[in-house]
């Protein structure tokens, strides 16, 4: 397997099929013409659409355009290491239409997020992606470095991370990805984990913020925190404000937060209907697992409402995300009843490939008109702004975690 099944060539729309004895051809500065070789005449509109097309984008990660002695372009794929006189990116042609510009492809359930990264060379940036030994972390990481970003897969059990490495570098040798130790459940890990990146001097250009527990019988970490509050948001909100000056110094950067549509079956008030932040990390008499998951996920909602909010006047935007009703991964792996359940709902939920679409969709044009205006992505069915549990962050400064 090659890094060319990630450069994002896949199939067309049907309605651009064209007629028998029809050519696509594209001219030096990337408009779209259709030669007739029966007829033997071109012509710009497409012969049954109507629609004017030109190339958009850069060529797929690993290709080049080189011009052959009789001066006419062909293409060169470095990674299979073959040439074509075809241009990879017609495949992925923008309608020219006077005030917007429309892309030809589209996304839906189906869709996977090497039609995301189509086209896009990842050269030179560096992404971090907690929880990335498994599941859909493990495809995003896979996918972004197989586009060639320098890839930290930061995870706890060196074992696994090991093998996910392994795994990619199989599907392509050159890809840049490495393992760093990270324990969300110990602050003090957190915090080494940071302090070595730091002294790397990398930039950091993505930050997706990944990892997750679900289902934990209740337990306290070494901080005297539940863990499932710590793990799932405590641990990354602390992580970001370690690398807070890195990404400011990588702009444009962006942090994404991965959450749940889960969050809507919660709040964070008592029986009398006020504020009460002793549930994110209650008593053991008052834990219930699905409640401690759900409150960690409005957590990472109101949490990167509130980063996009301060930081992305700097160029520092925050996304936050609801991945989809996935059950391809270990997420149920602390109790055999949520496993049973799982694979009951699997058949009916998307696949992994699918779901990291989301992440990619979060992730793609990082330089983009959106991250330079400081745009903020709540993605789910429908996600509204809590603004009155903002205070939540007002809470979390007693722990010496300020923003």
């Amino acid at each position: 397997m090659s890094a060319l099944r990630y450069a994002g060539l896949g199939d067309t729309d049907s309605e651009d099929e064209l007629p028998p004895g029809w050519e696509e051809r594209s001219t030096k500065d990337g408009w779209i013409y259709y030669a007739n070789h029966v007829e033997l005449k071109t012509q710009w509109d497409h012969p049954k659409t109507g629609k004017k097309k030109r190339i958009a984008g850069d060529l797929p990660y690993g290709w080049e355009q080189e011009t052959d002695e009789k001066g006419q372009i062909y293409f060169v794929d470095h990674i299979n290491k073959r040439t074509t006189y075809l241009d990879p990116r017609l495949a992925f042609t923008v309608e020219d239409t006077s005030d917007k510009q429309i892309i030809r492809q589209r996304y839906d359930g189906n869709s996977s997020a090497l039609d995301i990264l189509q086209g896009r060379d990842l050269s030179g940036k560096v992404a971090i992606i907690t929880g990335s030994n498994s599941g859909i972390g493990f495809e995003t990481a896979r996918s972004l470095a197989l586009h060639g970003a320098h890839v930290i897969l930061a995870c706890r059990n060196r074992t696994r991370v090991s093998e996910a490495i392994q795994k990619i570098l199989e599907e392509w040798h050159k890809a840049k990805v490495e393992a760093m130790t990270l324990d969300l459940a110990s602050l003090l890990s957190v915090q080494q984990f940071a302090e070595t990146f730091k002294a790397r001097n990398l930039p950091l250009h993505i930050l997706i913020l990944n990892a997750a527990v679900f289902g934990l019988p209740w337990q306290l970490t070494r901080d005297g925190l539940e863990t499932t509050f710590q793990v799932n948001h405590l641990g990354h909100f602390y992580l970001v404000q370690l690398l807070e000056d890195i990404l400011r110094r990588s702009i444009p950067s962006r942090v994404i937060i991965v959450s749940s549509e889960s969050h809507r079956f919660t709040d964070l008030k008592d029986s009398s209907g006020k504020l009460d932040f002793n549930l994110l990390s209650p008593p053991k008499k008052e834990y219930w697992a699905m409640l401690a998951y759900n409150r960690s996920k409005l957590c990472n909602i109101l949490f990167s409402n509130e980063l996009n909010r301060r930081w992305s006047p700097h160029g520092v935007t925050s996304n936050v995300l609801h991945p989809g009703n996935m059950m391809y991964s270990n997420l149920h792996r602390s109790w055999w009843l949520y496993t049973l359940l799982f694979s009951l709902a699997r058949p009916f939920t998307k696949s992994m490939v699918s779901n990291q679409l989301t992440h990619h969709f979060s992730t793609n044009q990082i330089a983009s008109p959106a991250s330079a205006c400081g745009l903020h992505l709540c993605i789910s069915n429908s996600c509204l702004k809590c603004c009155s549990l903002f205070v939540i962050l007002a809470r979390l400064r007693a722990l010496d975690l300020e923003m």
